[in-house]
């Protein structure tokens, strides 16, 4: 793996699933926005048992086609 799609929590191990709470932190919306764009699939997600994470490539694609979309725009 190439570690462009990782980050590494405070103990220094590789995390490549974010939680919702870090997503939208990072995103600075709303977490009632973040869920709004799970459901019109605008960020993939994924469950594990009743938690819900999104992937760390879903999130930076979804953020390359933000900044995508404001060159072209």
């Amino acid at each position: 793996m190439d570690g462009k799609n990782q980050t590494t929590n405070q103990q220094g191990e590789v995390v490549r699933l974010l939680t919702v709470i870090e997503t939208y932190t990072l995103l600075r919306i709303s977490k009632w926005k973040l869920y709004d764009l799970m459901r019109k699939k605008l960020i993939e997600s994924v469950n594990i048992g009743k938690r819900r994470f999104i992937p760390l490539d879903a999130y930076a694609s979804y953020v390359e086609r933000l900044r995508q979309r404001e060159t072209f725009a």
